[in-house]
């Protein structure tokens, strides 16, 4: 069974967590069948959980020491063996060619993990992510609702539905 949507109650901040920790091995390669490397974009309101997400889940793909929010310095990137994760953070753009004046084209390769939140910022300058990821409130928790655009992505979605559902 393959899908290309799939949504989730995340009721509290240790449950956006645990997703960020289910998408690691995945993001990594280290889960059979994968590669390491991809793009997700990160959508949803101030305060959604976007910055908790990717702080969770660079810490769950090994990154040590501080994980700085790029709300100011729009990029921070880091390195784990030999792969290379950038989070961006589009938020204060206001105009959708800033991140390719910034260069930031070049690092958006196959073998690299790129995590970009306010991506609506780039208008659609931006390549299709392998998924987007939206977060949503829901109460006092969120709803997370996954979009793959590639085989990778519904690769990752795939693999997560399954235990999700038990």
């Amino acid at each position: 069974m393959t899908l290309n949507t799939l949504t989730l109650s995340l009721p509290d901040e240790d449950a956006t967590t645990a997703l960020a920790e289910r998408f690691a091995p995945l993001l990594t390669g280290q889960r059979p069948g994968t590669q390491p490397g991809g793009r997700i974009h990160l959508h949803g309101d101030l305060g959604a959980g976007k910055t908790h997400f990717v702080r969770a889940l660079l810490r769950a793909c090994g990154v040590t020491g501080r994980i700085k929010s790029p709300s100011y310095a729009l990029l921070e990137s880091y390195k784990v063996s030999s792969l290379y994760f950038y989070h961006l953070d589009f938020y204060r753009f206001s105009d959708s060619r800033e991140w390719v004046d910034a260069g930031f084209r070049d690092i958006l390769q196959d073998n690299t993990v790129v995590l970009i939140e306010w991506p609506e910022k780039a208008g659609n300058l931006l390549p299709a992510p392998d998924l987007d990821l939206h977060l949503d409130y829901c109460g006092d928790g969120r709803l997370a609702t996954l979009n793959a655009h590639s085989a990778k992505g519904t690769l990752w979605i795939t693999t997560l539905a399954p235990s999700q559902q038990k």
